[in-house]
């Protein structure tokens, strides 16, 4: 009676093999197979079972082990390169909004937005005047959006920085003379700061020092000439709704799975994007009724 032949090994069939993986029970040589907690299991198994495995995440849906802020990094890289631009159009470091054709396309002016140059609203959040304004908002940016951006992941914190930014803009719309010239990441570093005392308070930990921080900076805001106080405040306030949407909206609408809590907070933000919005156009409606009515044209004819 002949013997039965040796099975093979399901990835390399010219290897007969004796041995098998404990979970799929396939026969698999022993390059195929790795130790586990009880026998050996293929490699096939052991990718399925690392995709099986939940990932970690922080409070505000971020993964755990998120090492390297890229989000903030770039950002600071972008409004670094805009600033050398405008600095380089106008010849000058320190008077980069004088002859900046850059800067005068971007600047936020809100008699131009309310005349249809709606890009105007995000684009001045990445212009700067002069190297100390930009120095002061990119260090503030370095110290605050790394530890953010782990807690709410790249693309939440993506979300609220440009919320918060938006926020800072539409407030100027309504609050500010229609033909201030506003400009700075200041309104997004703000949002910022409200967006990581929600954090805290949710970590239970004190938020204290971002009071105290929000506290003298809106004091500086108030006390020295030529600062937007309402981009300063708008942006504070989006910021600070957006991370209550994601941090603690799911808990009071009583959100059951994970994947429940993100929706809650994707629509909280989509919210907050839309009141930021209805106050655009709501300023815009405001910037045209007081501008003064065009006298009608008199043509002559000989």
């Amino acid at each position: 009676m002949s013997n039965p032949p040796t099975p093979s090994c399901v990835r390399h069939p010219d290897r007969p093999t004796g041995l098998a993986c404990t979970r799929c029970g396939r026969p698999a040589c022993p390059e195929c197979l790795r130790p586990a907690a009880v026998g050996q299991h293929c490699v096939d198994c052991v990718r399925q079972g690392q995709r099986d495995v939940r990932q970690a995440r922080t409070v505000g849906g971020g993964p755990v082990g998120v090492a390297v802020p890229y989000v903030t990094y770039g950002l600071i890289a972008i409004n670094v390169l805009v600033y050398v631009l405008t600095a380089a159009q106008a010849g000058d470091p320190m008077d980069n909004f004088r002859g900046s054709a850059l800067f005068g396309d971007f600047v936020l002016v809100p008699l131009l937005v309310a005349d249809g140059q709606w890009w105007r609203l995000l684009g001045s959040g990445f212009l700067h005047y002069g190297a100390i304004h930009l120095l002061v908002n990119m260090f503030a940016l370095y110290i605050v959006g790394r530890d953010l951006e782990k807690v709410l992941g790249r693309v939440r914190y993506g979300c609220v920085y440009l919320l918060s930014l938006l926020g800072g803009s539409a407030a100027v719309m309504l609050l500010s003379d229609p033909i201030t010239a506003t400009a700075g990441a200041s309104g997004a570093v703000y949002g910022l700061f409200g967006a990581v005392t929600v954090t805290l308070i949710r970590l239970r930990q004190s938020p204290t020092p971002m009071l105290v921080v929000i506290g003298v900076n809106v004091l500086i805001s108030v006390s020295l000439p030529g600062i937007s106080l309402w981009g300063h405040l708008g942006g504070l306030a989006a910021g600070t709704l957006s991370a209550l949407g994601i941090l603690f909206a799911p808990a009071w609408l009583s959100a059951r799975t994970p994947e429940a809590a993100r929706r809650i907070g994707w629509a909280c933000l989509g919210g907050v994007a839309a009141l930021c919005l209805l106050v655009a156009v709501v300023a815009t409606v405001q910037v045209h009724s007081q501008l003064p009515p065009v006298p009608p044209t008199v043509i002559t004819v000989p």
